[in-house]
């Protein structure tokens, strides 16, 4: 049973989640942070980049100073449809694919020192005090590699949070109850594989450079622990992506069109639970089951 606002007479359950680029909330997990803020919740996102890399047609950046302007202003708008309880961004820059030249730029997240990073998000968990923290799989998702530096940063800062020797600021410890992964099923992932091509795209090298490779991606399986519907909010989710049409959302992108075909097959978000180490045979449908709210 999803959680409902009247089973806590405490306070409202908060949840953090810990992204890479603004898009990453929407064309991810956006069905879920939607459904947890429609139920109640306090949904609140930590973006480490600007997404300064995303490439866009020039016309798309009439009216904006830069890339990284555009970019906010539908994460702005995105966050309106999702309902979220606020955005925080990190400032880093966005360092693009594994390889780009962008990689070796000196604000880039990729090029800044992972414990720097870890002290950043645990400031962010201290300062919210969420029961619930969501980020990328271990591999980031599709491997990007702010993806996966920001996965490996909140990892840590989870550890961190609560042991007021690491990190020491303005702020009391505080360790959250809970620690999923975002992982798309694998499942669904190979029937990706296998519509690309009606979509007349190869699967082996998706995205504006062809620099993602579904094949590959769908050969790595994650345990899922939990997943939710977020059938009841689609048209939440599908607005939060058009958000993006900078970066392909909307029912005219490629990205929109395959999200819409996921979800009518599928309808769930799937997550891999990391804390508390989940016992064999763990399934659940609320991320929020067994989450004691004490304010």
């Amino acid at each position: 049973m999803l959680y409902q606002a009247e089973r806590y007479s405490g306070g409202r359950p908060r949840i953090l989640v810990v992204l890479a680029h603004p898009d990453d909330e929407s064309f991810g997990m956006g069905g879920t942070l939607a459904l947890y803020s429609w139920c109640g919740a306090e949904v609140h996102l930590v973006c480490a980049t600007g997404g300064e890399e995303g490439e866009m047609a020039p016309e798309l950046l009439v009216g904006y100073a830069s890339v990284a302007d555009r970019r906010a202003a539908e994460l702005r708008c995105a966050a309106q449809e999702l309902g979220l309880q606020s955005v925080t961004m990190l400032g880093y820059r966005d360092s693009g694919m594994p390889g780009a030249e962008a990689n070796r730029h000196p604000e880039a997240l990729v090029a800044q020192p992972p414990e720097a990073v870890a002290a950043r998000v645990t400031h962010e968990i201290r300062r919210v005090r969420p029961h619930v923290v969501l980020t990328f799989d271990p591999i980031g998702g599709y491997r990007h590699p702010d993806h996966i530096a920001i996965q490996q940063a909140t990892v840590a800062a989870f550890a961190a949070a609560g042991d007021a020797a690491q990190f020491p600021g303005d702020l009391p410890a505080y360790r959250p109850q809970k620690l999923y992964f975002h992982t798309f099923s694998r499942r669904l992932l190979r029937l990706v594989v296998r519509l690309m091509p009606l979509f007349g795209r190869d699967p082996r090298r998706f995205g504006t450079n062809g620099d993602i490779d579904f094949v590959a991606l769908a050969e790595v399986d994650f345990p899922i622990h939990a997943s939710i519907d977020v059938w009841p909010v689609r048209r939440a989710s599908a607005a939060a992506s058009a958000c993006h049409v900078s970066q392909g959302g909307g029912s005219g992108g490629l990205r929109g069109m395959l999200g819409g075909v996921l979800l009518l097959l599928g309808g769930h978000d799937t997550f891999m639970r990391a804390e508390p180490a989940p016992v064999p045979g763990l399934h659940e449908r609320d991320l929020l089951a067994g989450v004691q709210v004490e304010d």
